[in-house]
């Protein structure tokens, strides 16, 4: 089930961003205090959309996203290992994008460190191309038309 997340869901979304999302980056460390404490401040702005078992289960999945000046920006989207190959990503970035389209954004860009290149063959897959290289945050920029 795809839902919204709820502010109880942020101790677990956390832990699957240190987990998962942080390992990667070129500029974050995970157990850098200041970026998680700031992560709640970040659900706040955009939607976050939740995979989990049923309204009140834990999350397996999210995505997080805002709609600014036409583009649709997706700032994170992890999936528990676990959870992997479920269909979790894709449907999250459906939800996502139709946000976008919503928003009437012709446009959408998100990031992803150099070192993940699981995280760059998915997003090729569901239609994102490299726009640029950022040398100095080691992060592939992608885009794709809605």
């Amino acid at each position: 089930m795809i839902r919204i997340r709820k502010p109880s869901d942020d101790t677990e979304l956390v832990r699957l961003i240190k987990a998962e999302l942080l390992p990667y980056s070129h500029s974050v460390r995970p157990h850098d205090a200041h970026t998680i404490r700031e992560l709640p401040k970040r659900f706040r702005w955009g939607v976050t959309y939740v995979a989990a078992k049923g309204k009140t289960g834990p999350p397996v999945a999210f995505v997080h996203c805002s709609a600014s000046r036409g583009e649709l920006l997706v700032d994170m989207l992890v999936t528990h290992p676990q959870h992997r190959g479920c269909g979790h990503g894709t449907s999250l970035m459906s939800y996502a994008e139709a946000y976008g389209r919503k928003h009437r954004c012709a446009v959408s860009r998100l990031f992803v460190d150099r070192s993940n290149g699981r995280a760059m063959a998915y997003y090729h897959k569901l239609g994102y191309s490299v726009l640029r290289f950022w040398p100095d945050l080691q992060c592939h920029e992608l885009i794709k038309p809605l």
